[in-house]
């Protein structure tokens, strides 16, 4: 049984039936929506958006780090993505198509998703991966069709306790290499944040027309 199935979705912004686009937003380890709300969503300048905040059980997504081997975050890991895929059939249900879907995560969440996206590749709206990298131990490969020019954001500090910054830069480079469109920032020095550049580019993501 998915323990992440029957947590609880909230939902920020415009509503989904008449927003022009929607967004799916992670929180990371030990986060909630509510604080995905207060340190990303309150902050963009983003109308005619729906955000759709999932909660892990528990508050964590999986339980090792995201550079562990695979065995560690089974079979939370599988759990989570599949999570995920339910949500985003969801949002393509209420008549959003993935051009117009957006995935917006931070920290565990920011994994979480780029996982997602390199396992269910395709053209989506874009992507803001806040402080994360793909999952897996080192000398995992990422291979995979491809990601059709789907605009990804990655922002990272080059200090990050957390999140090393060889492994988004390893992230970077699988996602230009699958087709992504890649807007890269590291930031000297950055705690464990999103910050106002972050915050600024996102809104632009939102917002820009398709190409």
């Amino acid at each position: 049984m998915n323990a992440h199935a029957d947590q609880r979705v909230e939902n920020y912004g415009e509503p989904l039936d008449t927003a022009a686009k929607a967004a799916l937003v992670v929180h990371g380890r030990a986060q909630s929506p509510e604080w995905m709300r207060e340190f990303l969503i309150d902050r963009l300048d983003a109308p005619d958006v729906a955000f759709v905040a999932p909660e892990a059980a528990g508050n964590t997504w999986y339980p090792g780090g995201f550079m562990q081997e695979f065995d560690v975050n089974e079979p939370h890991l599988g759990w989570a993505l599949e999570r995920i895929d339910q949500l985003i059939g969801a949002l393509e249900a209420a008549g959003h198509s993935r051009s117009e879907i957006f995935l917006l995560g931070f920290s565990q969440g920011a994994c979480l998703l780029a996982e997602y996206l390199s396992r269910h590749p395709g053209r989506y709206g874009g992507a803001a991966l806040l402080t994360g990298g793909l999952i897996g131990p080192p000398g995992t490969t990422w291979p995979g069709e491809s990601l059709a020019g789907t605009p990804v954001l990655m922002g990272t500090s080059d200090i990050d306790e957390w999140v090393p910054l060889a492994r988004a830069e390893a992230t970077r480079d699988v996602f230009e290499t699958r087709g992504a469109a890649v807007t890269w920032r590291v930031y000297r020095g950055m705690e464990h944040i999103i910050n106002d550049d972050e915050i600024a580019l996102v809104s632009h993501m939102l917002t820009r027309q398709a190409a």
